[in-house]
């Protein structure tokens, strides 16, 4: 591949040397319904031994049209990038929405594309995509416009389940409200956390339940609580049970931090401070809550983790 994988806008893209077969969305948390769109443009790039590709946005299009509520992303552009790698794609472009690209009239768009793109040979959407000055493009304006300019457009049913279709609204809302297992079914894997090890104020320790601290924060938070998951350091394959709570810590807080993600595994571990580590999710247990005493705290977390202990059994 004679091309970076990841460019931050068109121009240093030129003449790829092949048909470019692209993907275009958001794509936050690349769930079970934009993979169906990502691998059409895959497998048809591959069929031609052409470049599959997906054109992306950075900031979501609501910080511009809605500052004062912009849609709060499940995933980072890094996070989506590596995901989007990971199930095929050769090249990731991430443009700037901007108010420039925001007023390009929907008839346009289009060619605005195959000027910026000149290897484009085929586009994949989602049928309801919508696009251009106002929003007004559609997948019948894109046919239309493909037309004239020999771009070919392929617009791909919405994926559903329990007669609902996915969509990133809906894993979002599931999220925040802890029902991980629906969370994970919609994506078509496991939600996940990752990041460095920090020294904690050890209290975990003191009352005999020692805990991986992450000072992680995603824009949509998952909701605060205690949660049985699965851990690994990057690099190893080896994934080890745990019971984690995500929050504030409210009965031991003496002010509102921003949340952080506690991981005690069920087993014991050489990992700490600075080691890189990998969380998946897998049950809610219960939701966060301020407890009258470092002891009820103690308590409580011994149940927590018995009940861990019995999930792990069956999460094998």
């Amino acid at each position: 591949m004679n091309f970076p994988a990841s460019v931050d806008s068109f121009e240093p893209l030129g003449q790829l040397g092949k048909a470019l077969h692209l993907a275009i969305g958001i794509f936050d948390g690349v769930h079970l319904g934009h993979k169906a769109v990502i691998e059409s443009a895959v497998f048809s790039a591959r069929r031609c031994k052409g470049v599959s590709g997906v054109l992306t946005f950075d900031p979501h299009p609501s910080v511009l049209f809605r500052p004062e509520n912009p849609t709060r992303l499940m995933m980072d552009l890094d996070a989506k990038t590596e995901m989007l790698h990971s199930v095929g794609v050769d090249l990731v472009v991430c443009k700037g929405f901007d108010k420039e690209f925001a007023s390009i009239e929907a008839k346009d768009f289009l060619a605005h594309l195959k000027t910026a793109m000149p290897d484009l040979e085929a586009i994949y959407v989602g049928e309801n995509f919508e696009f251009g000055k106002k929003r007004a493009g559609n997948v019948d304006t894109l046919v239309e416009a493909g037309r004239s300019i020999d771009v070919a457009v392929f617009s791909v049913d919405r994926i559903k389940r329990n007669n609902k279709a996915i969509s990133s609204t809906r894993i979002r809302a599931s999220l925040e409200s802890g029902q991980i297992e629906e969370v994970n079914d919609l994506l078509g894997y496991n939600y996940r956390a990752s990041g460095r090890i920090v020294e904690g104020n050890k209290l975990g320790r003191q009352i005999g339940f020692p805990t991986l601290n992450l000072p992680w924060v995603p824009q949509c938070r998952p909701r605060y609580g205690v949660y049985f998951v699965k851990f690994r350091q990057i690099g190893s394959e080896a994934w080890l049970p745990a019971v984690a709570n995500y929050g504030v810590k409210p009965t031991v807080a003496e002010i509102e931090k921003a949340p952080e993600l506690e991981v005690h595994a069920l087993d014991a571990t050489s990992l700490g401070g600075g080691d890189a580590i990998e969380v998946i999710w897998l049950r809610f247990i219960r939701e966060e809550r301020k407890l009258e005493s470092v002891e009820a705290l103690q308590a409580q977390i011994a149940k927590d983790r018995e009940q861990a202990l019995q999930l792990a059994s069956l999460y094998g």
